[in-house]
C-alpha cells in the first residue's frame, strides 16, 4: 500500500482527557485583519465562534443541520470564500503538469450545526482515457453538490460504527480475540489478535491482501485468503494501516450476526439517520450522479475500463462491492449528517445509533505508544497532514484513496468535508492533500481568536517555511529586565516555533531567552520555544540578565520570532499584554504603546 500521507500526501487517552487538554524573511502573512475584513472586528463575537474557547462536551443532542451564512454563527466569510475559490481553481489544468489536481470536487463546511458553505466545481466525468485525453465537451458531466462519490476508506467508519454498536450491545468484546469468533483465523500465528487491534490498526496484519483478492477464482477462495493471511508483525508491536483489518472485522460481524455487512450498515447507520444517498453497489439508475473514476487498463490490473458506478478498490470489487475497508458510496450532505450525529454524541433527529460512551470510544486514542498514529475505534485522530488548522488531539477524521476526506472537530463543533474524484482518469496525477487541508484551514481561520479582556493582539499566520518577527527596543536603567506577555499558540508541535530573543548590538547578533508559561496545556519548566497548543491562552514570562543586557544607557532590542517548517501550519500565534520592566519600573507597556513594535509578518488585530 502506498503511504497515505504522501499519496493522499497503554492507558488510552480518552476524548474527555483530550478535550480537557484543549480547555528566512517573512513571507506575506495571512493577517487576521485581511481575513476578517477589518482589524477592528466587533467585540461581540459569540462564544460558539471562538476558536480559543473550545467545547468540552458533545453538541446538544437535538442539533439538526440547517443552511445559513457564516455570519449567522459569528464566522468571518472571507477565509471560507478564499478556501472554496482555491479548491475550485485546482479543477483547472496546472501549467506545469498540464492537468488539474482533480477533475472535480465538492466541499461542505459545518459550524455549530449550520452548513455555512457548500460548493461544487469541475467535472464528475471529463476524460476519455487514462492518458487524460478529453471527451467531447458535450459528454462532460459537471460536478454537483449532490454528486455521489465512492468513499473508499471512509467506508471503514461504517464498519467501525457497526462493530462498536455490537460492543455496546454486548455481542462483541473489544479485547476478545478474532479467533474466538472465527477459529480458522488463528492459522499462521494470528490466534492472539484482538478486535481492538483490528480497529486501531495494531494487529500486525500486512497492509493489503497479497495476491490481490481479484486474482482468486471465487468468493470462498477470497474469504479463505483473508483468513489465511500471514502477519507481518506480532500483534500490538507496530502501527500499520491495513485494509485486512477491516476485511477481517467484516467476517467477524457477518458471522456474529448472520447478516451481510451492507444489511448491517443499512439497519444500524444509514436507515436510522435517513442517509438515502449512502449505499454499497449503487444502482445503474444513479450513474449520472456518480463521480467517474479511473480507467483500469494497465498491466497487473483487472481490465475494467472506466470505473464508474462500481467500487474503485480492486479488493472490495472482488468482494462483490461490499467490503469492510471500502465500497460505500455517498454524498457530502449525507456524511455531514453522520458527522453531526457524532458531534451530538451518537444521535440525530431523535435516532440514536451509538451511546455517548461508544462515541467517546471511537474518539479515544488507543495508540499512545505509537506517536503520530493516534487512532480511536475507527476514527483517526490528530492528523494535521489532512486536518490542517482544525487539527487537535481531539479532532477525528479519515481519508479515502479516491479523494474523499472527513474532518470532525468536537472542540469547535465543526465539520470539514472535501470530496474529489482525484483518480479520474488515473491515480497517478499526485497528491490532493493541499485541498484536504485548504477547506479545514478556511473554516478554522473563519473563527475568532480574542485576546483576554478584549485587548488587541499581534497575530502571525505565516505560511510554510517562513519567519515573522515582532521587535521592540527599550533602554534598561537598572537590574534585570523582565518580559511578560499573553500568548495564544496553535502550531505544529516542535516544528513551528515561537521564540524570544534579545540583542545588545542593534540586531547584529541575537541571544535566545528562556521562557516559562502557565495555562491549560502549557509546557512545564523553562523552555526555549513555544509550540503545539491546546486552543488556550498562556501567560509567558522571561528574564534577561548578565550578558543579555547592554552597557548602562545603551539600548536593548527584544523580538518575538515565529518560524515555520516546510509543511503544515496551525492557526498561528498571538502576542498581547506585553510588559517589559526593570528594577525601576515599566520600560514598555505594549497595550498602551503598540507603535513601539516593528512588525514583520505580524498584524495588530481585534479578532
Amino acid at each position: 500500500m502506498l503511504n497515505r500521507r504522501s499519496v493522499l500526501a497503554a492507558v488510552p487517552l480518552t476524548l474527555t482527557a483530550a478535550l480537557g487538554a484543549a480547555a528566512g524573511t517573512a513571507r506575506a502573512a495571512v493577517p487576521r485583519a485581511a481575513r476578517a475584513g477589518s482589524a477592528d472586528a466587533p467585540a461581540d463575537v459569540s462564544r460558539s465562534a471562538r476558536f480559543d474557547l473550545p467545547w468540552h462536551d458533545f453538541a446538544p443532542p437535538g442539533t439538526v443541520l440547517r443552511h445559513g451564512a457564516p455570519e449567522e454563527v459569528g464566522l468571518d466569510p472571507a477565509p471560507i470564500r478564499a478556501a472554496l475559490d482555491q479548491v475550485a481553481a485546482w479543477t483547472e489544468p496546472d501549467p506545469t503538469t498540464g492537468h488539474p489536481m482533480y477533475s472535480g470536487q465538492v466541499s461542505l463546511l459545518v459550524h455549530d450545526g449550520v452548513v455555512v458553505a457548500q460548493n461544487a466545481a469541475g467535472y464528475a466525468l471529463r476524460y476519455a482515457d487514462q492518458q487524460g485525453d478529453l471527451l467531447p465537451a458535450a459528454q462532460w458531466i459537471p460536478m454537483r453538490t449532490d454528486t455521489i462519490f465512492d468513499l473508499a476508506s471512509l467506508s471503514k467508519l461504517f464498519t467501525s460504527i457497526v462493530a462498536v454498536r455490537e460492543i455496546q450491545d454486548g455481542g462483541l468484546g473489544l479485547d476478545d480475540t478474532v479467533a474466538g469468533y472465527l477459529p480458522e483465523f488463528a492459522t499462521n500465528g494470528k490466534a492472539a489478535i484482538t478486535i481492538r487491534q483490528l480497529l486501531t490498526h495494531t494487529s500486525g496484519l500486512p497492509a493489503d491482501p497479497s495476491p490481490a483478492l481479484w486474482q482468486y477464482p471465487d468468493m470462498p477462495s477470497r474469504v479463505k485468503a483473508i483468513l489465511d493471511t500471514v502477519p507481518q508483525n506480532p500483534p500490538d508491536t507496530v502501527y500499520l494501516y491495513s485494509d485486512l483489518n477491516m476485511l477481517s472485522l467484516q467476517l467477524v460481524l457477518e458471522h456474529l450476526t448472520g447478516k451481510s455487512l451492507d444489511s448491517l450498515v443499512r439497519e444500524r447507520v444509514t436507515g436510522p439517520l435517513g442517509l438515502r444517498d449512502t449505499m454499497y453497489n449503487p444502482p445503474a439508475s444513479l450513474k449520472h450522479r456518480i463521480a467517474a473514476e479511473e480507467y483500469e487498463v494497465g498491466p497487473g490490473e483487472p481490465q475494467r475500463g472506466l470505473v464508474w458506478g462500481q467500487v474503485h478498490d480492486e479488493n472490495a470489487w472482488a468482494m462483490g462491492g461490499v467490503a469492510g475497508h471500502a465500497g460505500v458510496f455517498s454524498t457530502v450532505a449525507d456524511i455531514a449528517v453522520l458527522s453531526q450525529a457524532i458531534l451530538n454524541g451518537g444521535t440525530y433527529r431523535g435516532h440514536r445509533i451509538l451511546s455517548e460512551e461508544s462515541v467517546r470510544q471511537m474518539m479515544t486514542n488507543y495508540n499512545q505508544k505509537y506517536p503520530g498514529d493516534s487512532h480511536g475505534l475507527g476514527f483517526e485522530l490528530d492528523q494535521r497532514w489532512y486536518m490542517g488548522r482544525l487539527d487537535s488531539a481531539a479532532t477525528a477524521g479519515h481519508t479515502g484513496f479516491t479523494g474523499t476526506t472527513i474532518v470532525v472537530d468536537p472542540l469547535s463543533r465543526s465539520v470539514a468535508l472535501q470530496f474529489s474524484n482525484r483518480v479520474h482518469p488515473t491515480r497517478n496525477w499526485g497528491s490532493t492533500n493541499a485541498a484536504r487541508r485548504a477547506v479545514a484551514d478556511g473554516l478554522a481561520d473563519a473563527m475568532a481568536v480574542r485576546a483576554p479582556d478584549g485587548r488587541r493582539s499581534w497575530y502571525s499566520g505565516i505560511t510554510d517555511a517562513s519567519t515573522a518577527t515582532l521587535t521592540a527596543t527599550v533602554t534598561p536603567r537598572r537590574g534585570a529586565v523582565d518580559v511578560s506577555w499573553t500568548a495564544f499558540v496553535d502550531t505544529e508541535t516542535d516544528c513551528d516555533l515561537l521564540t524570544l530573543e534579545s540583542s545588545t548590538d542593534g540586531g547584529a547578533t541575537w541571544q535566545p531567552a528562556s521562557m516559562a508559561a502557565t495555562g491549560t496545556g502549557a509546557p512545564t519548566g523553562a523552555v526555549a520555544s513555544l509550540s503545539g497548543g491546546t486552543r488556550s491562552w498562556w501567560r509567558v514570562t522571561a528574564q534577561l540578565d548578565g550578558s543579555q543586557l547592554p552597557p548602562s544607557g545603551a539600548s536593548l532590542t527584544i523580538r518575538w520570532q515565529y518560524t515555520t517548517d516546510p509543511e503544515y501550519t496551525g492557526r498561528g500565534v498571538d502576542v498581547t499584554a506585553v510588559r517589559i520592566t526593570d528594577a525601576r519600573g515599566t520600560l514598555l507597556d505594549g497595550d498602551r504603546d503598540p507603535g513601539a513594535f516593528t512588525p514583520n509578518g505580524w498584524t495588530l488585530t481585534s479578532r
